[in-house]
């Protein structure tokens, strides 16, 4: 068998989350225009598609990059995981493209369902690449979408530190991203009222701003005008550290101690069973 190509611990790392939030975004992207354009599918579809597009882009990603997939997830785990700060930067910027790229893909598949949906590509359909304030129809006030995403981002790294936490109990048989899956769904089945549940500024902003570069000229504002985009990039970060910290606080101190982990890295069953053995 041909030796695999080695590639910088860094550029490797970048393209494994690039790839994984990509796939991410393919499916859950593509599930709402589904929906919305074609009227195939529901609420539990959505949630559902976005929760196993989380479960494979973690596969994906996992074993080279840790499968952050996700800015608010790096930033937290930067404060209280001790990874590094430097690679912070260069992984949100994968992030961000890998999630670009797969809403153009998902926009150019579907130009047809979606313009004879929507002709004018106006708030109607808007939301299949990004969230709005209660999902653009609901009276929900900014800051209540800003409160949304800090509580559901919270709630996200909160459980995905007990999930991957080796010295919890955390899945074996390598089904932690399985378990990562069902928790975005959820996320999405209790929390998606709000603000459609983004808990994540390049799931967001990337096909945000693809569908802006691609017609939707009122991407980046909300169905009341206001300049939105930056609520889902702010609340979530905000939201992902305040759920890490108070996982540290009430939970991963009272922890016995374990062998040490890569800040981000899931628990292989060898882990966990080594962790048993000491």
């Amino acid at each position: 068998m041909a030796e695999r190509l080695r590639i910088p611990g860094l550029v490797g790392e970048m393209a494994a989350e690039f790839a994984g939030t990509m796939i991410l975004i393919l499916f859950g992207v593509g599930v709402v225009a589904q929906v919305a354009g074609a009227g195939i599918g529901d609420h539990d579809s959505i949630a559902w598609s976005w929760g196993l597009g989380v479960t494979l882009g973690v596969y994906v990603a996992a074993r080279i990059s840790g499968a952050h997939l996700n800015p608010a997830v790096t930033v937290a785990l930067a404060v209280f995981k001790g990874f590094e700060w430097r690679k912070v930067a260069p992984y949100a910027i994968a992030q961000f493209l890998g999630a670009f790229v797969a809403a153009l893909i998902v926009r150019w598949n579907y130009t047809e369902v979606l313009h004879a949906a929507d002709p004018g590509l106006t708030i109607k359909t808007q939301g299949v690449f990004s969230t709005l304030p209660g999902n653009g129809t609901l009276d929900v006030g900014h800051w209540g979408a800003f409160r949304d995403q800090i509580i559901g981002t919270a709630i996200l790294l909160f459980l995905i530190l007990a999930i991957t936490d080796s010295a919890n109990t955390a899945p074996l048989s390598n089904l932690a991203p399985v378990v990562i899956g069902l928790l975005v769904v959820a996320i999405g089945m209790a929390w998606g009222t709000n603000a459609g549940y983004a808990i994540n500024p390049a799931r967001d902003f990337g096909p945000r701003l693809a569908s802006f570069l691609t017609g939707y000229g009122g991407a980046m504002r909300d169905q009341t005008g206001y300049l939105y985009f930056w609520i889902p990039i702010v609340a979530p970060v905000i939201g992902g550290v305040l759920g890490a910290g108070l996982y540290q606080v009430l939970i991963g101190r009272f922890l016995p101690s374990d062998a040490p982990q890569e800040p981000g890295e899931i628990p292989t069953p060898r882990d966990s069973m080594e962790a048993t053995r000491g």
